[in-house]
C-alpha cells in the first residue's frame, strides 16, 4: 500500500509522496500550514512540537498520549489519529479546551513560545486517570521547557485539570479511534519505509531488504535525520508486530516484550521489578517515553543508555529471534562493543526475561546527571545483593553505564563483596576495587575523576538505603528546590 492514511484534527487525510522520513513536526508545519506546533530544539528535549496521537494502552482502553513530534516519523502515525492545539477550540460553539482556559486564568502563558506544547501535555492530563500521586504530574509536565520560568502557574492550572475527564467530543473521539491497521510499504523520493504486523511478514521483509534499518520510537534514529539530515534508503518498523509488545508474569518472573514503550513498562514495573520502575521514573520526559521502547534502548547499546545497567544487576536473560527461531542469552553477553550487540542478520530483539527477586535480595537502581529529568546520565547504576541466613553476601552483581564503552559489570568489586558480610567495611572493599574494573573518560558530562568517585559513592549510598528497605521504591521529590512551610 504506497499511501499514508491517518486523522488529522478530525479529518482523514491521505499522502502518497511525502518522504517517508519527514517529521510530523514538518509535515505539519510546512505542508498542512499546521504553524501552532512549535520547532524549539528538534531533539525532543523543549516540548515546544508537543501534539496529541490517539492509540490503545496495554490495558486495550485507548487514550491520549502526548509526543514529540519531532522525533516521529509520518509513517509512525499510518491508521492514527492526531490532534494539535488547532484543534482544541470547539468549531461549533467557539469555546476553548479546559486546558486552555485553566491556563489562560492561571496567567501561565508569558511570551507564549512553549503554550502549545505545554496545552497539548495538559491536554493529555485532562483524560488521563491514572494521576494518583504528586510526581506524576511532574512526570506529565517535565517535557515542557517554559523559558520565561512561569512554572507555578503553568503546574496550577494543571492541576486544576489533570483527570477531570470531561466528556466532550475528545473523549467521544477516543471511543471511535479504533485500531487501525499500521501495515505498510510505502516509498517516496528514493526511500522505502516498510511495517509488517507480524514476524512472519517481517521475515518477508528482511528475505528481500536485509540491508534495511530498524525503527520502533524513533527516539534515537530520528536524531541521525534531524541534526545530520540523514536520508536512510530503507527503514523497517517493528512497531506494529504485536508479539513485541506483550509484557506477563511468569512462573519465575516476567516477561517484557522488546517493543513495550516506557510508559507502559513504568506502569507494569511498578509492583513487579520496583530497580527497574525507578530508573523508568527519570529516564526521560513522558514525551519520550510514550515513544521509547526496552528494545531500542538496549539495541542502541549506548554506554550511558540507563535501562542496562538495571537489567544487567537484575541477571536479565534477552531473546534473540529471527525466521530460524528463537535464541536466549544472558545479557552480559548481549554487549558485544561499542554500539554492538550480539544480534545477528535479519534477527531482532524479541523480549526480556527477568527472574523474581528472591527474599534475600537487596536491589536499586540509580541515575545522576546534570539535571533531574530529561537529561543524559553522567553515571548509572543497577545494584543487586543476595544475602544468607548469616548476612554475608551469597551473590552480587554491580552493573553500570557511562563508566566503559559498554554498560559493564564490575566483576572485581563484586568478587571483593562476595563471601564477606553485609557491612560498610565490606563494602569500602569493594569501592576500591571499582578503580580496576573501570578506567572511565572525562568528557562534557564530568570528569574520569568524578565518575570514578560517584561510582563508589552509588555503592556507599545503596549500601545505606537498602538498610531498612531491601528493594526501595524511589520516594517522590517536591517540584521546587526552595521549599517554605507555613
Amino acid at each position: 500500500m504506497n499511501r499514508l492514511r491517518f486523522c488529522l484534527n478530525d479529518h482523514w487525510v491521505e499522502e502518497t509522496n511525502v518522504s517517508p522520513t519527514t517529521t510530523l513536526l514538518r509535515y505539519l508545519r510546512d505542508t498542512r500550514g499546521l504553524t501552532g506546533t512549535k520547532e524549539g530544539c528538534a531533539e525532543g528535549d523543549c516540548g515546544a512540537c508537543t501534539v496529541a496521537v490517539a492509540e490503545r494502552g496495554d490495558d486495550g482502553k485507548p487514550q491520549w498520549r502526548a509526543i514529540n513530534a519531532c522525533l516521529v516519523l509520518l509513517p509512525m502515525v499510518q491508521g492514527k489519529h492526531v490532534v494539535t492545539v488547532e484543534a482544541l477550540r470547539d468549531p461549533a460553539t467557539g469555546k476553548y479546551h479546559p486546558a486552555q482556559e485553566a491556563l489562560a486564568k492561571a496567567l501561565g502563558s508569558q511570551c507564549g513560545y512553549c503554550t502549545p506544547g505545554i496545552v497539548m501535555s495538559m491536554f493529555e492530563a485532562t483524560y488521563r486517570g491514572d494521576l494518583d500521586a504528586g510526581w506524576k504530574l511532574d512526570d506529565q509536565l517535565c517535557g515542557n521547557l517554559c523559558r520565561c520560568t512561569g512554572y507555578r502557574p503553568i503546574r496550577d492550572a494543571t492541576n486544576e485539570v489533570a483527570g477531570s475527564c470531561p466528556k466532550d467530543r475528545f473523549a467521544a473521539e477516543l471511543k471511535e479511534a479504533a485500531p487501525q491497521s499500521m501495515q505498510l510499504d510505502y516509498q517516496a523520493n528514493g526511500q522505502r519505509y516498510f511495517t509488517p504486523d507480524s514476524f512472519s511478514s517481517l521475515w518477508d521483509v528482511l528475505d528481500v531488504h536485509p540491508d534495511a534499518r530498524f525503527i520502533q520510537g524513533g527516539t534515537d534514529l530520528s536524531l541521525e535525520i534531524t541534526k545530520k539530515f540523514a536520508r536512510p534508503p530503507k527503514l523497517v518498523s517493528l512497531e506494529a508486530v504485536a508479539e513485541l509488545k506483550v509484557m506477563h508474569e511468569t512462573v519465575d518472573g516476567v516477561s517484557i516484550g522488546a517493543g513495550a514503550i516506557l510508559s507502559e513498562l513504568e506502569r507494569f514495573a511498578e509492583k513487579r521489578v520496583i530497580p527497574l520502575a525507578r530508573m523508568i521514573r527519570y529516564f526521560g520526559a513522558r514525551q519520550i517515553k510514550h515513544r521509547a521502547t526496552l528494545g531500542g534502548s538496549l539495541c542502541t547499546a549506548s554506554p550511558i543508555g540507563d535501562l542496562a545497567p538495571v537489567l544487567l544487576s537484575l541477571g536479565a536473560t534477552v531473546v534473540m529471534r529471527s525466521r530460524a527461531g528463537e535464541r536466549r542469552v544472558p545479557i552480559d553477553a548481549f554487549f558485544t562493543g561499542y554500539r554492538k550487540t550480539a544480534l545477528g542478520p535479519k534477527e531482532v530483539l524479541a523480549a526480556v526475561e527477568l527472574p523474581r527477586l528472591p527474599a534475600s535480595a537487596l536491589a536499586s537502581a540509580y541515575k545522576v546527571s546534570k539535571r533531574r529529568e530529561l537529561d543524559i546520565s553522567t553515571v548509572s547504576a543497577g545494584l543487586y545483593v543476595e544475602l544468607d541466613s548469616h548476612r554475608v553476601v551469597s551473590r552480587a552483581r554491580l552493573a553500570y553505564g557511562g563508566m566503559a564503552a559498554t554498560p559493564k559489570r564490575a566483576g572485581l568489586a563484586e568478587a571483593a563483596l562476595v563471601g564477606q558480610p553485609w557491612s560498610a567495611a565490606s563494602i569500602e572493599l569493594a569501592a576500591a576495587q571499582l578503580g580496576q574494573d573501570f578506567q572511565p573518560v572525562s568528557d562534557h558530562r564530568g570528569s574520569a575523576a568524578y565518575r570514578a568517585l560517584v561510582a563508589q559513592n552509588l555503592l556507599r549510598g545503596f549500601f545505606e538505603e537498602t538498610k531498612l528497605t531491601p528493594v526501595p521504591r524511589l520516594p517522590e521529590h517536591h517540584t521546587g528546590t526552595v521549599i517554605t512551610y507555613l
